[in-house]
């Protein structure tokens, strides 16, 4: 159940991260037939808060508001890594929890949630800048500097800025389906889905080109996932040898070729599993898997669960019959 919404603000708030949770869970969007959530933005610290940016932001909403929210969302702010937090403001963060609410942060509101002892024995993230910090103060927290966000049952975190996005996304989907998480993204104009355990960044830098060498030979893949590929046929296309096009190819993309087609064919083969009523065996067919088999042992090492799962997960135990 995801109704009732509310974001905790503390002194020198990040705005843009605010405004992240404000458009995603804040505006009404039922002019086009999207759920609305019960929406508020709370005050840890007085009923003015100063941002990083210079201006201030107030609210009539206190802690008493955090007692009915199913998700209790944490922004970024200046200052997070190394400050001390109101203890009332802990014990709230971790009454939410005990009564089943779920709490989100985006980048380093991730200190607040270890502040209140949410991160022990959890897998969690936030912005790669802040990553050894993290760890460093909360040692029993399992710190995964290379990813979008974590899921971790009641408890998400999410790297820096545009991942916040992504978990918001990530909660929508689950709670109202990926209808409703697309739409939302469409009006944002940003990516439906980045999967939580995509890497932040490249870590090898782009290299000095005048022009994106793998560009169109990565177009066409995507347009024709469903086809055997090799190295050397796709060296072929750009008119290189096969170690000089893979080279080129983990500079641009930060990955092997076989790793970025595997992963658009995962990709894929989510989106069908989502918003369609196909068979395992056509999906597998249409993703270049070859057959169903091949598709959920693929899928199972990429996202941890099965085809089938995602799909009951996704569009719920009805779309198991009609795809039978």
């Amino acid at each position: 159940m995801l109704k009732n919404v509310a974001v905790l603000l503390l002194d020198e708030v990040h705005p843009f991260e605010l405004g992240v949770l404000c458009e995603v869970f804040g505006l009404d969007r039922s002019d086009e037939g999207l759920p609305v959530h019960d929406f508020a933005v709370v005050s840890a610290e007085g009923p003015v808060l100063q941002t990083h940016a210079g201006f201030t932001i107030s609210t009539p909403h206190g802690l008493e508001r955090l007692e009915e929210a199913d998700l209790v969302a944490v922004p970024a702010g200046s200052r997070f890594m190394d400050r001390e937090y109101p203890e009332e403001v802990l014990d709230a963060l971790r009454r939410a929890v005990e009564r089943g609410a779920r709490v989100l942060s985006v980048c380093s509101g991730a200190y607040v949630l270890g502040a209140a002892g949410l991160l022990d024995g959890r897998r969690c993230t936030t912005h790669w800048r802040h990553a050894d910090a993290l760890a460093r103060r909360f040692p029993k927290a399992v710190v995964e500097p290379d990813v979008l966000y974590v899921d971790e049952g009641p408890v998400i975190t999410s790297a820096g800025t545009a991942a916040g996005i992504d978990a918001a996304l990530h909660l929508v989907r689950q709670a109202h389906g990926p209808a409703v998480a697309n739409a939302i993204a469409r009006r944002m104009v940003v990516p439906p889905h980045r999967d939580g355990g995509q890497a932040q960044y490249i870590k090898r830098p782009l290299p000095r080109t005048r022009c994106d060498t793998v560009g169109e030979t990565l177009a066409w893949m995507e347009r024709h996932l469903d086809q055997e590929m090799t190295v050397e046929q796709l060296a072929a296309q750009t008119h290189m040898s096969p170690r000089t096009f893979a080279r080129r190819f983990q500079q641009e993309t930060g990955t092997t070729p076989y790793r970025w087609l595997l992963r658009q064919r995962v990709l894929l083969a989510q989106h069908l599993l989502e918003t369609s009523d196909a068979t395992m065996d056509t999906i597998a067919g249409r993703t270049g898997f070859g057959n169903a088999a091949a598709l959920r042992h693929q899928f199972v090492r990429s996202l941890g669960t099965t085809p089938n799962a995602y799909r009951r997960t996704f569009r719920g135990p009805d779309a198991l019959a009609e795809a039978a």
